[in-house]
């Protein structure tokens, strides 16, 4: 059943895409998931929590405007209890706690990979670069996937009445190596944890670590001490240590993404978001990723089937989380039509018995 004060169709509500670096708000039509009213970006280090960001967006919306409606996309696995566990975020989140701030009727949480992935039917006006495969994808499961405070990744999977997506912890699955200097550095990561997770190394604290991995093994000093510090020597090509970071990097992405691909079963394509990889679109796509995404022995001609597109993360957390929203609301909204159809319309018992009683007394007359 719908929550107590369901929005109506086409009421206004605000959608946002949680990272551990930045939050991104709209407030959306509620006809439309990617018809943005307004939409800002936030810094979470310069909030508390996400109530006060929540609130300083809708600060920004006047007085005369009344939203009590919304939808958070956000990393990390739901509890039972409504929390959020995530190893990624700066704050806790807790859904009926920020409802309660923020005096909302109604406010839901959703994986921020599953939102992206209900947005990919609108990623192709979003996308920004075909890394390998043909220009369009057989039918079957579409796996997103993409580093940025963390590793995420979730499956689309097209079924009759609506696609089905299905979260992933997929960052958190053990990092594999292939390479003599990978096998390296994955030492080097043991020495400080037992279990070296994917996202440990694939994403923007992960560069930094293989970074400084990196210079370990080699004897030498790291040469920058942030992720797109190394992102941009690396690009300049002035800077052999950040160059060799980035290419590992790239080489060990596309080797993942490849099992994911095979794991899955992502005939449907694969598009790559995140907040990393649009800001090294040229080093990728000279990079070793393709080449490792398709070094998986008898499985390579199948993978060389399978679209991979690197698409604008941006705005299509948001597009998603309201695309997902939208989504539960015509679904409880049909569910309750269909219970009311089902549902045997109440006899006036008074007036039966009387009628009852009227006949028996009819069949009694002589």
């Amino acid at each position: 059943m719908p929550p107590t004060g369901a929005p109506s169709a086409g009421a206004p509500f605000i959608a946002a895409d949680v990272g551990g670096t930045h939050v991104r708000v709209g407030l959306v039509d509620g006809h439309d998931p990617s018809g943005f009213l307004q939409y800002r970006k936030y810094a979470c280090a310069d909030f508390a929590g996400l109530g006060e960001v929540l609130q300083a967006f809708l600060g920004t919306l006047g007085p005369g405007l009344a939203i009590d409606r919304g939808v958070i996309a956000c990393a990390g696995h739901a509890l039972d209890d409504g929390s959020l566990l995530s190893v990624n975020l700066p704050w806790p989140v807790v859904p009926a706690r920020i409802r309660e701030q923020l005096g909302f009727d109604d406010l839901r949480l959703v994986n921020d990979f599953e939102a992206v992935a209900h947005a990919v039917a609108a990623a192709d006006a979003h996308s920004l670069l075909r890394l390998s495969g043909p220009a369009r994808a057989m039918p079957g499961p579409t796996l997103v996937v993409g580093p940025g405070t963390g590793l995420g990744a979730a499956v689309r999977i097209p079924a009759r009445g609506g696609a089905v997506v299905l979260a992933t912890e997929a960052g958190q699955a053990a990092l594999t190596v292939s390479t003599p200097l990978e096998l390296a550095v994955l030492q080097e990561f043991l020495r400080e944890r037992r279990h070296v997770p994917m996202e440990h190394a694939l994403s923007g604290p992960g560069l930094l670590r293989m970074h400084q991995a990196l210079a370990r093994v080699r004897g030498v000093a790291p040469t920058r001490s942030t992720p797109d510090a190394i992102s941009a020597a690396a690009r300049a090509g002035d800077d052999p240590l950040a160059h060799d970071t980035l290419d590992l990097f790239c080489g060990l992405l596309g080797s993942a993404v490849g099992d994911m691909a095979l794991l899955y079963g992502a005939h449907g394509g694969v598009h790559l978001a995140g907040g990393i990889l649009p800001q090294i679109r040229d080093f990728l796509e000279r990079s070793s990723f393709v080449a490792r995404f398709l070094d998986k022995g008898p499985m390579r001609e199948a993978l060389q089937k399978i679209p991979v597109t690197l698409v604008e993360h941006g705005q299509l957390g948001v597009i998603g989380a309201a695309s997902w929203y939208l989504d539960r609301i015509r679904q409880e909204d049909d569910a309750c039509t269909e219970a009311a159809a089902r549902t045997p319309r109440r006899r006036n018992t008074a007036s039966t018995a009387s009628q009852t009683r009227d006949g028996e007394n009819h069949d009694e007359t002589p």
